[in-house]
């Protein structure tokens, strides 16, 4: 009697948990909640002063890594401008590290790239060919153009909505066991 009566109480223990849908594994943490992000800030991380001789902050004072309005609102219209580098002359060991790289790509590097992969591509083999000579038909649907056409018009001509009606489509005739060899 006492297995019963644990048997049941397990079984709508059980039964409880699995109605509490995701609850159950977010409080014991078998779940991963992505990181929310509205929450992020747009403020500049606090950082560590180089020497801890420097007066605290004012309330309301700017901070001096912020942004200003205006160099807000550019960066948020050109933001290429934002990212684009200081006109610094490169160091001599950067020198030396783009004349070491070689010479620059060239222009059409994409496309002698994808002309390459289109001959990488491997043909199919012969039996594939002789098998499947035929090429697939196209997945989905195709609508019947006159009749889709003469649909339109009518309903036009009605006071109907386009949506009016069924929309024609063509239908594929259903292949025979042979029908794709001759």
């Amino acid at each position: 009697m006492n297995a019963i009566r644990l048997v049941l109480v397990m079984s709508l223990g059980f039964g409880a948990a699995a109605c509490s849908g995701d609850e159950l594994t977010r409080t014991f943490g078998l779940t991963r909640d992505a990181p929310d992000e509205f929450q992020v800030t747009t403020r500049a991380p606090l950082s560590m002063p180089p020497d801890m001789t420097l007066r605290p902050p004012r309330p309301g004072a700017v901070r001096p890594q912020e942004l200003t309005q205006r160099q807000q609102a550019e960066a948020t219209l050109t933001p290429d401008a934002v990212m684009a580098q200081p006109s610094v002359p490169n160091t001599p060991g950067q020198q030396a590290l783009v004349a070491a790289a070689g010479r620059p790509a060239p222009a059409d590097i994409r496309n002698r790239v994808d002309n390459e992969a289109a001959l990488d591509t491997p043909s199919r083999p012969l039996t594939d060919r002789l098998l499947f000579w035929q090429a697939a038909p196209p997945p989905g649907t195709q609508v019947d153009p006159v009749r889709e056409s003469a649909r339109l018009r009518q309903n036009a001509a009605l006071g109907q909505s386009p949506e009016a009606g069924d929309t024609p489509i063509i239908q594929r005739r259903r292949q025979g066991l042979f029908s794709g060899l001759f």
